[in-house]
């Protein structure tokens, strides 16, 4: 796990990159806290839909913390990669980290997060996630 002031260490490359807009602050100018966490959670579903070859569905967030705040114009990164696979489900860590180009190139981690997804067939019911 990565400290919170600590430089983007990329394990692998961004699932998600974009910049937050106003319309996604709250009058203080920070980014809404949901805003992150939909984020995230496609984040999430794009590796969890990935490894398991087929729909999912987010069914739980274990662990969820939020480290900084985010601002308008910060430079959002989401990375996300398989922690757990069960027989339905699988357990998706998240971080995501801000360039803040405002305040000296400062690049941190802002919020992390463990959440589950399960495999789906067409009629919505759970399936097996294949061995890899």
């Amino acid at each position: 796990m990565a400290t919170m002031a600590s430089k983007i260490t990329q394990p692998n490359n961004a699932v998600i990159r974009t910049v937050p807009r106003p319309a996604d602050s709250n009058a203080s100018g920070d980014i809404f806290g949901g805003w992150i966490l939909s984020q995230m959670d496609i984040a999430g579903g794009v590796v969890a839909a990935e490894r398991a070859q087929g729909r999912v569905v987010t069914v739980a967030i274990d662990a969820m913390r939020f480290h900084q705040p985010v601002y308008v114009g910060d430079l959002v990164s989401v990375f996300a990669h398989v922690a757990k696979v069960g027989r339905t489900s699988m357990d998706i860590q998240i971080d995501t980290y801000v360039h803040r180009r405002r305040t000296a190139d400062e690049e941190l981690l802002v919020t992390e997060g463990t959440f589950v997804f399960v495999a789906i067939d067409e009629d919505g019911k759970p399936r097996p996630v294949d061995e890899a």
